[in-house]
């Protein structure tokens, strides 16, 4: 793991933060982007890019700045949002926002990035099971079920053009984690999900490139 570049975004806390303390323990180096560091974050010994906001257009280029020269081995595209709609309440506004959030910043993110990708690079798109159609069974979350269905579609479509340059492309879903997105509900912490997850990217390749998968190993549908 040593003299790897890692880039995740949302990684002041939950999955994101577990990330980068375990790549970091690692030897990687560790450029950990958020709106606003936690004091876990300050205190890792991750490279902290604090004020970036992923929807912001500027965002490639302000960690294009951060980063110079150095290149990037995996780019962890974690930061996202949940709100939870139903029949009786689906605010459009919500569910535009979790579009913008969840799935159009990621691919922008990637796209402006492309050029700072070192060769052989991973690009990891954390997802959810519950964007997949097959696997719905219990309705409602319009906006995030329809955003990470969206976030596969552009998942998909990156490993297909990114190929020719050597660069995998892994839609992961960490699990049902206790984070703060689910009040801690989960059922299992991020520090394992983290763990679950490396052992995914470490198994990305362009052979598998493109493809859905639990973070426990399993193969999700579409």
């Amino acid at each position: 793991m040593a003299n790897l570049n890692v880039l995740i975004t949302g990684a002041n806390r939950g999955i994101g933060l577990q990330l980068a303390k375990q790549y970091c323990a690692e030897g990687a180096k560790v450029f950990a982007a958020c709106r606003k560091p936690s004091d876990e974050l300050i205190t890792s010994d991750a490279v902290v890019i604090s004020g970036i906001d992923v929807t912001d257009s500027k965002a490639a280029d302000t960690l294009k700045n951060e980063l110079g020269g150095t290149k990037i081995d995996i780019l962890i595209n974690n930061a996202g949002i949940l709100t939870r709609e139903n029949l009786e309440s689906a605010p459009a506004a919500d569910i535009q926002q979790q579009f913008i959030v969840n799935a159009l910043a990621p691919l922008q993110l990637t796209l402006g990035l492309r050029s700072q990708l070192n060769t052989n690079a991973k690009v990891i798109m954390i997802t959810s099971r519950m964007g997949s159609m097959s696997d719905n069974g219990s309705g409602g979350y319009y906006g995030y079920r329809m955003s990470k269905a969206a976030l596969n579609a552009a998942g998909v479509s990156l490993a297909c053009d990114l190929k020719a340059d050597g660069i995998a492309v892994g839609l992961l879903h960490p699990g049902y984690v206790q984070t703060d997105m689910v009040n801690n509900t989960g059922d299992i912490t991020a520090a394992e999900a983290a763990e679950r997850l490396r052992q995914r990217i470490a198994n990305l390749n362009l052979e598998n490139t493109g493809t859905f998968w639990h973070s426990n190993g399993e193969v999700l549908p579409w």
